[in-house]
């Protein structure tokens, strides 16, 4: 055997993916997670502030929060989808989702959050996030 050749143990192939947890592909699961909304976005840095265009279909503004702090911006919001078919006076199928969802990340610098903006266009959250000025720092004398 060479020594670069791994040793092959027949209980490796046994245990493999053993402690792995199954997916659940029941239909009704697969469905559900399927239409769980999500926050999907783009950000974009310019010299002085990072943009965020959040796609946000079909929530209110008022359902919408935006918090920031230092360097994390948290977006979250509540959704209220109903879909409802009849046909004549009998409801044929009825469908609804009420959740929340939000996204969290963080950007490489501080944002100044008494300046930043936030707009609802189309469905689209559009943030503007201006960057703090970056503060020098500051020397202590050790007395």
């Amino acid at each position: 055997m060479n020594a670069l050749t791994p040793l092959h143990d027949p209980l490796d192939e046994l245990f493999r993916g053993f402690f792995v947890r199954p997916m659940d592909l029941h239909a009704g699961n697969a469905a559900a997670a399927a239409a769980t909304p999500a926050i999907r976005m783009d950000v974009r840095e310019r010299e002085d502030a990072y943009e965020v265009h959040a796609e946000l279909p079909g929530i209110r503004k008022e359902d919408i929060q935006v918090t920031v702090d230092g360097n994390l911006v948290s977006i979250s919001a509540e959704i209220r989808q109903q879909n409802e078919t009849k046909e004549g006076e009998r409801v044929l199928r009825s469908e609804r989702y009420f959740g929340k969802v939000s996204r969290s990340f963080q950007l490489a610098q501080d944002i100044d959050d008494t300046q930043a903006a936030a707009r609802l266009n189309d469905g689209i959250l559009e943030l503007t996030l201006p960057k703090r000025a970056a503060t020098a720092n500051k020397r202590i004398a050790v007395q």
